[in-house]
C-alpha cells in the first residue's frame, strides 16, 4: 500500500505479536481498522493504556523531529483528547467488522 508505515522490527521477530490499531486520514476523515475483544474484562483498561502508550511515543517522535518538549506535548495532546472526547468536533461513523 502506498504510504503505509513499516512494521516495527520487534514485531517481526516476536510470534505472537498482534497489530491492534491502523489509522488513516482519507477525504479529511479519519479511517481504523481495529482489533478489539481480545482482552476479555480488561477491554477498557488495555485501551486506555494503548492510546496512553502511543501519546507518549508521539511526544518523543515530535521531540526527536522538532525538538519539542515532551512534557508540553503530552500536555497538549491530554488537552485536545479531552477537549475531543467532551465536545467532539466529528461523531465516529462506518461499521465494525470482524476479522
Amino acid at each position: 500500500m502506498l504510504n503505509e508505515l513499516p512494521i516495527p522490527p520487534q514485531a517481526r521477530s516476536d510470534r505472537k505479536a498482534q497489530e491492534m490499531v491502523r489509522a488513516w486520514v482519507v477525504h479529511q476523515g479519519l479511517h481504523c481498522s481495529l482489533n478489539v475483544d481480545s482482552r476479555g474484562d480488561q477491554e477498557r483498561v488495555f485501551w486506555g493504556i494503548l492510546l496512553t502508550d502511543i501519546a507518549r511515543h508521539v511526544a518523543n517522535a515530535l521531540r526527536e523531529a522538532r525538538g519539542w518538549d515532551v512534557k508540553e506535548t503530552i500536555s497538549e495532546i491530554r488537552r485536545v483528547f479531552n477537549a475531543e472526547l467532551d465536545d467532539p468536533t466529528a461523531e465516529p461513523s462506518g461499521k465494525f467488522h470482524t476479522h
